[in-house]
């Protein structure tokens, strides 16, 4: 796979570039010839679901769109993430981006875990500015081109976007009316789309290898050039290509729900250091579902219990609200503390059964103890392959397996 690593970090780099400037400087309207109400209704599909699914590039992008088909005339009327200022900046941020992940294909496991982080974050901040301004604007404009049938030149730039968060349900006309229908489905749209899409950064955080976070982002941005291409073609193949999206996030909303969770609660212990402030519950800690587990979905958010018989149970709630259950933990005398560079585990013979938020990082021990987990504290990852090299060179025991 290392080998193929250059060639996919290239592969993303040019078309993080090269995809938003074309898409920016496209003569034509996504609209392509169909300027009926329609036809609008068919791109607005297609435009909020490609800024859903990588929604930095997408903003950036259908922001300098904005910006060269208003002419000089129109520009000042534009919303803000429609001016240079923003989108051009936006861009650059991508391209850098791409940059980072075009080094960090080629470097060692872990040594790029920081920067993916922040890439996790301002992943979610663009998700929430896109879902707060940019989506609500692409609909009310919908809403005033279906008031004036179609005409998009009638339709000037004049919403005002003074706050992230607002939904303009009062626009001119009768717009305002419209807009109760088609803001609300596009955030539906929007919303199901960037969790599925957004999942991918869930997994780069669990990924040891550049190489397959090169793969899975040039896969995710592949697709916006291929919704971005449709439109341009036609608005109905763009719309068609979009709703076959929509369908897929929707039946894996649940798997990237839990992922999105996930990537918010290593963030979270990452950059706020909660090691240094987290001490173990006697009875009761917050977990993650693994692999092995059985009776919960993977990745699932819940809470590790100690019975006063000893045995172990995962509790938790579905979607965090839904009614409380439970299953139950293999035997503590199979289980071992798996540490991580990053994150550790709960493992048996079978293999992962728990995740470990970074917090439990440098209190394995007190983990183990406190659930009496037979098999101690053992290495894994990077940390296993450390302690071979260690022992191989005379610097220490080498580490049973896990």
């Amino acid at each position: 796979m290392k080998r193929f690593a250059p060639v996919v970090a290239l592969l993303f780099l040019l078309s993080v570039i090269v995809l938003p400037l074309w898409g920016a400087t496209e003569a034509e309207t996504v609209v392509g010839s169909d300027h009926s109400p329609a036809g609008h209704v068919a791109a607005a599909i297609t435009a909020v679901t490609g800024i859903a699914i990588s929604p930095l590039l997408g903003t950036g992008a259908y922001g300098a769109y904005l910006w060269f088909q208003a002419g000089e005339a129109g520009r000042a009327d534009l919303p803000w993430f429609a001016q240079m200022s923003f989108w051009l900046p936006a861009l650059g941020l991508v391209g850098a981006v791409a940059l980072k992940d075009a080094a960090g294909a080629a470097l060692p496991p872990g040594w790029k875990k920081p920067f993916d982080v922040l890439e996790t974050i301002e992943n979610k901040a663009t998700g929430l500015v896109a879902a707060g301004a940019v989506v609500p604007f692409t609909m009310s404009m919908l809403s005033k081109m279906i008031i004036n049938g179609g005409d998009a030149s009638a339709v000037a730039h004049t919403v005002d976007l003074g706050g992230v968060g607002m939904l303009h349900l009062a626009a001119i006309d009768w717009s305002w009316f419209l807009n109760i229908i088609t803001v609300p489905a596009g955030l539906a749209i929007y919303l199901v789309v960037f969790m599925g899409s957004h999942a991918i950064n869930g997994l780069i955080l669990l990924s040891p290898w550049g190489a397959i976070d090169a793969a899975l982002k040039a896969g995710r941005t592949a697709l916006l050039g291929l919704l971005v291409f449709a439109g341009q073609m036609d608005p109905w193949i763009g719309a068609g290509l979009s709703l076959v999206v929509i369908v897929i996030a929707y039946f894996v909303a649940g798997w990237s729900f839990r992922l999105s969770v996930f990537s918010s609660i290593f963030c979270w212990d990452y950059f706020t250091g909660r090691k240094g402030r987290f001490r173990i519950a006697p009875d009761a800690n917050k977990v993650f579902a693994g692999t092995g587990l059985g009776g919960a979905p993977q990745r699932t958010y819940g809470r590790l219990m100690k019975k006063e018989t000893g045995s172990l149970e995962f509790v938790y709630r579905p979607w965090l609200v839904f009614p409380e259950r439970r299953t139950p933990v293999p035997n503590p005398a199979t289980l071992a503390v798996g540490r991580g560079a990053f994150f550790s585990n709960v493992t048996d013979a079978r293999g992962e059964i728990l995740v470990l938020p970074p917090r439990y990082r440098t209190h394995e021990e007190e983990l183990a103890a406190t659930y009496e987990l037979s098999r101690g504290v053992q290495p894994i990852g990077i940390n296993k392959a450390w302690s071979w090299l260690k022992a191989a060179m005379g610097f220490g025991t080498s580490a049973s397996p896990a």
